[in-house]
C-alpha cells in the first residue's frame, strides 16, 4: 500500500512562507512567493500576503477561501527534491529519521 502524504499542521512564517508538518513525520519550510507572481483569477488574490495567510488545511491539503488548493503529494515531492533543512531556493523537506527523531 502506498502512503499518500498529507499535511497535518502548518505555521505561517510571513512573506508567503509556510512551515509544514506531514503525517509521515517529514517537516520543512516552503517559499510560495512564486504564487504571488502568477496571473489568473484563481491566483490573483495571492499577491496579497494577508490573503495568502488565510490558508487552512482541508483533507490534508493546503486550501484557501477561493477554493484553490495545493496537492500535498506534489508539494511533498517538490520539497523532497529540494533536499536539506531550512529554506533553500524554493524550499526543503527533512524527515524525522534525518533529524534523528522517532516517527510521529
Amino acid at each position: 500500500m502506498v502512503d499518500i502524504p498529507k499535511i497535518r499542521k502548518i505555521q505561517r512564517l510571513g512573506s508567503h512562507h509556510l512551515r509544514l508538518w506531514f503525517a509521515g513525520g517529514a517537516t520543512g519550510e516552503w517559499d510560495f512567493s512564486g504564487l504571488a507572481r502568477e496571473s489568473g483569477p484563481m491566483v490573483a488574490p495571492f499577491a496579497s500576503p494577508a490573503y495568502f495567510d488565510r490558508v487552512f488545511l482541508e483533507d490534508g491539503a493546503l486550501t484557501w477561501p477561493n477554493g484553490f488548493d495545493w496537492s500535498p503529494e506534489a508539494l511533498h515531492a517538490d520539497m523532497a527534491a529540494a533536499g536539506g533543512p531550512g529554506v533553500r531556493g524554493a524550499g526543503s523537506l527533512t524527515t524525522a529519521a534525518s533529524r534523528g527523531e522517532q516517527g510521529l
